[in-house]
């Protein structure tokens, strides 16, 4: 026998039986506890989502609490100006309480397709340790939060100067509960629920937050009726630099509303915030260009409405357009919330005091079905078609369903509650009131 083959007969295996015998300890490593080779990587904490999404969140709360409160006491008679400031400020408190006691956990807790479930009640669970991707869940739950603020809020606009508000802390707690988490849950609440299924898209809330605000600011100004003197007396704004000042701060907190959306500190972030960008100026400019051409004067009131607009139509597309297509939906929001707000409110005749559905309904409505048309793969990351121009035609009826179903659901839902309570304790303020003013008679406080 020669050396080599003694060497050989001395390793009973060959080489061959090494080779299988390591492949089996790997596959036996990799299935140990705590190993990363056959396990999925936990998602883990990222402090530079974490920064901003905090700072997102911050951004967010802006909007309402002073931005939309300055924007809307811009917009009321003097004499109502408290009033209208108090329901913003009083909502950001009692949405707060609401959403950490049950909205967070129907909207975004495991439930069916239509509304989460109960496992988060009282944020029961969350701890410092939750994360929710790469940022702690407790951020995620005050950021969505901040949305579940905002919705409710504009819905005041709709009924400026005329709604009770005992009426009106009962409509917007019991509305949060049974319209708004319902409605997040169904586009955002994952696999399984009804518009995330049907894969309607919806970025930063152009559905869950505007047109589910524009239709039942719609509703309710039809129920409560008009204001007095409404086409007859001036209900004119009593400060439009209130209101240029609370346009300018939400078209700064819309940058934590859309960009802050991603969820991440990254490029999908950076494009959002460019878009948002974008549309809100060409919407501003739409805007004003259109009313300087049909009433011969570019008001400050049309071109702060309009840059609303514009930020009202990217919300659902922010994620998923590019420059062109955001540049392209702001001017068509511009001069359609611009017709809306005008031509069509004044030939159907309903008093919507402060332009809620014909800037944030409209607006949102735009904004959804354009999303589907201008969508693209390159900007998400998807390997497929995502909207009309990828050549996905079939995204754009998606969009339409998704705002058939939120208007249908929204002015239902909102019409029962509204009747709900002007059967018991009643909606409107009386007539004097009325006339006098809100401040004084529902706070007891003036503005001099």
């Amino acid at each position: 026998m020669t050396s080599s083959a003694a060497r050989a007969a001395d390793r009973p295996l060959g080489w061959l039986g090494y080779a299988v015998t390591g492949l089996v300890l790997a596959a036996l490593i990799a299935l140990l506890p705590g190993t990363g080779f056959a396990q999925d990587a936990e998602p883990a904490l990222n402090a530079g989502d974490t920064a901003w999404m905090l700072t997102a969140t911050a951004l967010v709360l802006l909007m309402t609490i002073p931005g939309l409160a300055l924007f809307y006491g811009g917009m009321v008679r003097k004499q109502n100006v408290l009033a209208i400031m108090m329901q913003s400020f009083a909502i950001c408190c009692m949405m707060s309480i609401i959403w950490m006691v049950v909205g967070y956990s129907l909207a975004f807790a495991p439930g069916n397709a239509f509304i989460g479930g109960f496992d988060k009640l009282f944020l029961s669970g969350v701890t410092v340790d939750s994360l929710s991707g790469t940022i702690p869940e407790t951020v995620f739950i005050t950021f969505q939060m901040t949305f579940a603020i905002i919705t409710p809020a504009l819905i005041t606009g709709a009924f400026a100067d005329r709604m009770k508000f005992s009426a009106m802390l009962w409509f917007m707690g019991l509305w949060s509960i049974f319209v708004y988490a319902p409605v997040a849950h169904m586009v955002w609440g994952g696999e399984g629920t009804l518009m995330g299924d049907m894969g309607v898209l919806d970025f930063a809330g152009g559905t869950v937050v505007h047109i589910n605000a524009g239709v039942a600011g719609l509703v309710a100004c039809i129920v409560l009726g008009k204001r007095q003197g409404y086409g007859k007396i001036s209900h004119a704004p009593h400060n439009l630099t209130l209101s240029i000042i609370g346009a300018a701060l939400l078209w700064v907190g819309w940058f934590g509303f859309n960009a802050g959306s991603a969820l991440t500190a990254g490029g999908g972030a950076g494009m959002a915030m460019l878009v948002t960008q974008v549309a809100t100026a060409a919407a501003a400019l739409a805007w004003m260009f259109s009313e300087w051409l049909s009433r011969g004067k570019p008001s400050v009131l049309g071109i702060v409405s309009g840059a609303v607009a514009g930020l009202v139509a990217i919300t659902p597309a922010a994620g998923f357009v590019d420059p062109m297509g955001a540049l392209i939906i702001g001017i068509i929001a511009g001069i359609v919330c611009f017709v809306a707000s005008t031509t069509v409110k004044n030939a159907l005749g309903y008093d919507d005091s402060l332009d809620v559905w014909g800037v944030h309904g409209v607006g949102g409505i735009v904004g959804a079905v354009l999303t589907g048309v201008f969508a693209r793969a390159a900007i998400t990351g998807a390997e497929e078609p995502v909207g009309l121009l990828d050549g996905n035609a079939g995204q754009v009826l998606t969009q339409i369903y998704g705002v058939a179903i939120t208007i249908v659901f929204t002015a239902i839902a909102s019409l029962i509650l509204l009747k709900i309570i002007d059967w018991t304790i009643g909606l409107r303020v009386d007539e004097a009131t009325e006339r006098d003013g809100l401040d004084l008679n529902l706070h007891g406080e003036t503005v001099q």
